[in-house]
């Protein structure tokens, strides 16, 4: 064997190692969510009706901001301004800053709503920088530092909160005097739009019905997911405040807040709709910023981590949790590194359709399609079999973007770069078309597709079959997601 082919194989095998591990954890989530998944529900019940009476008495009541930051989201920005001024909450003591970045006609129109808003007795204030300094961290930051609310709501444009979130919300806060955050549920309101938005909501189901629910109720990190939330002021102040060294502002004041022993709820009876990302571009965009913001949390925040008096599992849970992006390079890399193994050291397959590996590695691999079926039934329990027939689509998608958020994930392991790229919104009725910029990513996609065909190809030359299927996915998704994202940007 020539040093070559060891490289080849001890890379493969590492690769294969890591999905290994991280599949197998998601075993441990499912079981940690269905032991614990009614825990909260009779209490989160009871207390939100203990505190009913509260909002009968103004006096009662403390100042709520509910913060919208805004960047040239003229398609969106009326509807989530008039949703949150129809939030049921009274309003003397409800103060709605409109965070607005914005260098487009989207400002004039924030200005006409805020107006109109004042008029009816809405407390609305318009807030605007100089400058983008910190992007959505730095709007927030410098939002807080003059907004008057003792607890501090924030939505994205594209979220439509119902009307009794605040009643619903604050009460679990009232309640714990360390909780600094209740985070609610994210919905879809145009999942049916095609098959790219119902591979998404089936995969951030996966995260809010299981992951979320999982994590909270045993106790170990979990996240705000930058909107659809409600923070205790004075738990952000003792975190530190938003910081802007990472694009997962959210993530990072997340963990900060948890390492100073603050307490996090998670809601999922509270459901909160937002528009999904209708375009490949744009759902690339929206992923690789996810991606790459986490493994900069994870790069700042694993230390801080792994020196706190946190239980082992609780650390090793928060590892997998920051740098679960990183499975996405790992597939990138498999994907190379499938032919060059079969050429370079044919002999080397067999351990990799031995019965000992395949008895580790198919229900490691069936971990996460198991995770999405579990958040079908107990999420959308009137149709979960219908839902589940998206599952093919999301792994497909789910393949296709692994080069584009693995080349995310090194920026984000690597760089220095906290340059925020906001994900553009079609709304109800699209005013103006917001183009993703465009890359040259989508061509290398392409080419990805042809080389794994050719990679199938050489499988059945050689009756290796066992990889067959799963480069067939590998092909299917990166010519799917190249074709498309190059289709786009015609456009």
């Amino acid at each position: 064997m020539d040093i070559l082919s060891t490289v080849i194989l001890l890379a493969y095998t590492s690769c294969s190692l890591l999905l290994l591990l991280y599949g197998l954890n998601t075993y441990v989530i499912i079981h940690l969510f269905l032991r614990k998944r009614s825990a909260n529900a009779v209490s989160d019940a009871a207390t939100e009706q203990s505190y009913e009476d509260r909002f009968d008495s103004l006096d009662c009541l403390p100042v709520v901001t509910t913060q919208i930051p805004l960047f040239n989201e003229i398609n969106v920005a009326e509807r989530v301004i008039r949703a949150v001024a129809a939030i049921d909450y009274p309003q003397a003591k409800h103060e709605i800053q409109i965070l607005d970045d914005s260098d487009d006609e989207t400002c004039a129109l924030v200005d006409q709503v805020a107006a109109e808003l004042c008029e009816q007795g809405h407390w609305v204030e318009v807030f605007r920088r100089e400058n983008r300094i910190g992007y959505k961290a730095g709007a927030l930051e410098a939002g807080m530092a003059v907004c008057k609310g003792e607890f501090i709501a924030i939505f994205d444009s594209d979220f439509i909160p119902p009307n009794d979130f605040l009643r619903r919300s604050l009460p679990h806060l009232w309640n714990d005097d360390r909780c600094a955050l209740v985070q609610a549920r994210w919905d879809h309101i145009n999942q049916n739009d095609s098959w790219l938005t119902k591979a998404q909501a089936m995969g951030i189901d996966g995260h809010f019905v299981v992951e979320q629910t999982a994590r909270n109720r045993n106790g170990l990190f979990m996240n705000f997911c930058g909107t659809a939330g409600v923070w205790r002021r004075a738990a952000i102040e003792d975190a530190g405040n938003w910081e802007h060294d990472t694009i997962t502002e959210d993530l990072d004041l997340s963990y900060r807040a948890q390492l100073k022993g603050w307490r996090f709820h998670y809601l999922p009876s509270l459901l909160v709709p937002a528009e999904l990302p209708t375009t490949y571009s744009a759902f690339k965009s929206q992923q690789y910023r996810w991606a790459k913001g986490s493994m900069q949390t994870a790069r700042k925040m694993l230390p801080r981590v792994w020196k706190s008096k946190c239980s082992v599992f609780e650390k090793i849970q928060a590892t997998v949790h920051l740098t679960h992006y990183s499975l996405h390079l790992q597939m990138a890399f498999l994907s190379l590194l499938v032919l060059p193994l079969i050429l370079s050291h044919r002999e080397g397959i067999a351990l990799y359709q031995s019965a000992l590996f395949l008895t580790l590695l198919v229900p490691a691999a069936l971990g996460p399609s198991l995770g999405y079926v579990v958040c079908q039934y107990y999420g959308h329990p009137e149709d979960w079999k219908e839902r589940v027939l998206r599952l093919p689509y999301l792994l497909v998608v789910g393949f296709g973007i692994c080069l584009s958020n693995g080349k995310a994930v090194l920026e984000g392991l690597f760089g220095n770069d906290s340059t925020f790229v906001r994900t553009p919104k079609a709304g109800g009725q699209s005013v103006k078309h917001y183009k993703v910029k465009r890359h040259w990513l989508p061509q290398i996609e392409v080419l990805l597709a042809v080389y794994c065909a050719l990679t199938i190809a050489v499988l059945f030359s050689v009756k290796q079959y066992g990889l067959i299927p799963f480069v067939v996915i590998y092909a299917l998704g990166f010519g799917v997601v190249g074709s498309k994202s190059l289709r786009e940007a015609r456009v």
